[in-house]
């Protein structure tokens, strides 16, 4: 088995399956962690596979994994509140103004959702496992107006030694959720404090709060991928 890693830059995910035996490879038109091993536009990669063109997911085989940390920030669970004009940024917009943000908003949600969408339709039609990551915080745009139901939901990832608790759900498709035991020991890992970003200085709140600890993604890894003759 390969795991192919979409969407994610930091290499979390990727290092511990390479630590556990497996090839495993990340996919992003970005680079800034130096972990992106294929630098590729997934986007139009999905659109190409949708409309029967050749993309990166001919490259992939029915018994590889694929892992989509998919973008989620139009998805969560702030984005009504920009919708309805009420974000704090928002409060001396005039109405004209916000109502051209929210034209602007729903085409990027729009776009977003449909490439969802077609990243499923794309899996099942090739027959390719995929486990789609992405948050679980109420109102979820996904948990609404979505007709795939998630298989699992991590309602506190700090349980597993992640940096925050944030609830988050995971699609399991063409695969199926493992219920495996975790034995080794869980280090109690402090609460990630994110930084302060200053205008300019190159760092991001919404970068930071996505990082997810190793430990973390390990223990995903063993107790709900692995089949358990692969978990020891």
């Amino acid at each position: 088995m390969k795991v192919h890693c979409l969407f994610e830059q930091s290499g979390t995910f990727k290092n511990e399956f390479k630590k556990l035996g497996y090839e495993a490879f990340d996919y992003d038109v970005l680079n800034d962690f130096g972990q992106t091993d294929f630098k590729v536009d997934l986007f139009d990669e999905i659109r190409k596979a949708y409309q029967e063109e050749e993309s990166i997911f001919d490259n992939f085989k029915n018994d590889d994994l694929i892992l989509a940390f998919f973008p989620c920030t139009k998805f969560e669970t702030q984005i009504p509140l920009h919708f309805k004009g009420e974000a704090r940024q928002q409060r001396n917009w005039t109405d004209i103004q916000k109502l051209e943000y929210d034209m602007k908003l729903h085409n990027e949600l729009h776009e977003l959702y449909e490439l969802l969408c077609m990243i499923c339709v794309v899996v099942i039609r090739k027959d390719l496992k995929m486990i789609i990551e992405n948050p679980s915080m109420p109102p979820h745009y996904l948990t609404t107006y979505w007709c795939m139901k998630p298989s699992l939901v991590d309602k506190n990832r700090q349980d597993d030694g992640d940096y925050y608790k944030k609830p988050t759900q995971y699609w399991f498709i063409n695969c199926e959720v493992q219920n495996n035991l975790c034995f080794e020991p869980l280090e109690i890992i402090e609460k990630k404090k994110v930084k302060k970003c200053k205008k300019n200085d190159g760092c991001s709140r919404k970068v930071e709060r996505s990082l997810i600890h190793p430990q973390y993604a390990r223990r995903f890894i063993k107790q709900y991928i692995l089949e358990d003759k692969k978990n020891d």
